[in-house]
C-alpha cells in the first residue's frame, strides 16, 4: 500500500492525484486506504465539499488512517473490508457513480514493519501474512498443511522463483514451521547465493502472501466491476508493486478500451463488447530516481491509469 518507508511517504503521490484530477464537490472511493496519506491529498483538493470512502482490510491501519484523516470529518467513511466489495459501500453511502477510484496494491510498510503480523522475512515473528486477521488461514497453515507439489507450485506461480521445487521439499522436511526466521533461513540455504543483493526469501514471501490474501482473485474482481463503480469521466488509478498485479491490470485496460473483443478470424463481432475506458497514456509511470531514493521499497511500483468513457 501508500505508505512505504520510515515516514511513511505515499508512493506516486503525485502522479496518481494528477491522474485522479480530483475536483471540489467530488466523490472518490480509496479501496486501499492505509495509512491515508493519498486520501488526505484527495479529500484537500476536492475541499470543501468533496467526499470519500476508504476501505481497507487491515484493521489496524483504519485505526491510524481515521486519526490522519479526522480533520476532514462527516466527508470521510471508513470501512473494514475488500475493496472487491467497493461498489456496494459506495451505492449504500452514496458516492456511485464515483469520480475517482484508488488501488495501492500490496503490504504497507504498517504491516511489513510489525514483526508480530509475519509480513517480513527481516524481522522474526508469527508466520502470518493476513491483511485480515480475523479471517482467513495463516501463511503457516498453507506452510504446514500444503503438500510439497502444492507448495512448489504455489512459489513458482506466484512468486515466480526459480528454485521453487527445492523451496518446497526443505520447507516439508523441516515441518513444522511456525516463525518467519524459520522459513527465512531454510529459504536462505536452499537459495541463497554469494553476493545476492536481494534476500533469497523475498519471492517466497511473496507468494505466500498473495495465496494467504487471494490478491489476484481480489484485484480482478474489483476491476470487473470498476465500469458499474465510476461514473462517465471517472478515473481509475491502481499502483502495483509486481509483475502478476501489473499483467492483470495492463490486460484489463487493454480489453476494456477495446469495442470487440473477439477471438481473431471472426468475420462478424459476436461478443456484443463495448468499450468502457481510455487508458491515460500508453506506459505505466514509475518513481523518479529521488523518490526509489527517498523510499527504496517504492522501486517496483507502476501507476497505470484510466477515463470511464
Amino acid at each position: 500500500m501508500s505508505e512505504r518507508g520510515a515516514v511513511h511517504e505515499p508512493v506516486l503521490l503525485e502522479e496518481t492525484i494528477a491522474a485522479l484530477a480530483p475536483r471540489p464537490g467530488g466523490r472518490y472511493v480509496d479501496g486501499t486506504v492505509g495509512l491515508g496519506g493519498h486520501a488526505a491529498r484527495l479529500l484537500a483538493a476536492s475541499a470543501p465539499d468533496g467526499r470519500l470512502l476508504g476501505l481497507d482490510r487491515d484493521a489496524d491501519a483504519l485505526v491510524l488512517a481515521g486519526e490522519r484523516l479526522a480533520p476532514f470529518g462527516e466527508r470521510v467513511t471508513l470501512i473494514h473490508d475488500s475493496y472487491a466489495q467497493a461498489l456496494p459501500h459506495a451505492l449504500a453511502a452514496g458516492l456511485a457513480p464515483c469520480d475517482g477510484f484508488l488501488l495501492d496494491l500490496g503490504a504497507s510498510s504498517l504491516q511489513f514493519d510489525t514483526a508480530a503480523r509475519g509480513f517480513s522475512f527481516r524481522l522474526d515473528g508469527p508466520l502470518d501474512m493476513r491483511f485480515d486477521r480475523s479471517s482467513g488461514e495463516t501463511a503457516a497453515e498453507v506452510v504446514n498443511e500444503s503438500d510439497e507439489t502444492e507448495l512448489a507450485n504455489l512459489i513458482w506461480r506466484l512468486g515466480e522463483e526459480p528454485a521453487s521445487r527445492r523451496i518446497a521439499r526443505a520447507i516439508v522436511r523441516e515441518r513444522p514451521i511456525e516463525t518467519t526466521g524459520q522459513l527465512a533461513r531454510i529459504v536462505g540455504r536452499v537459495a541463497g547465493r554469494p553476493g545476492q543483493r536481494i534476500s533469497p526469501a523475498t519471492r517466497t514471501f511473496q507468494a505466500l502472501r498473495i495465496a494467504v490474501n487471494r490478491e489476484l482473485e481480489t484485484l480482478s474482481a474489483a476491476l470487473e466491476r470498476t465500469p458499474e463503480l465510476l461514473r462517465s469521466g471517472g478515473r481509475l488509478a491502481v499502483i502495483s508493486f509486481h509483475s502478476l498485479e501489473d499483467r492483470i491490470v495492463k490486460q484489463f485496460l487493454q480489453r476494456e478500451s477495446r469495442d470487440c473483443i473477439c477471438p481473431p478470424g471472426i468475420p462478424a463481432c459476436r461478443c456484443g463488447h463495448t468499450q468502457t475506458f481510455r487508458p491515460l497514456g500508453r506506459r505505466p509511470v514509475m518513481p523518479g530516481v529521488a523518490a526509489r531514493e527517498r523510499n527504496p521499497r517504492s522501486r517496483s511500483a507502476r501507476l497505470r491509469a484510466a477515463e470511464r468513457i
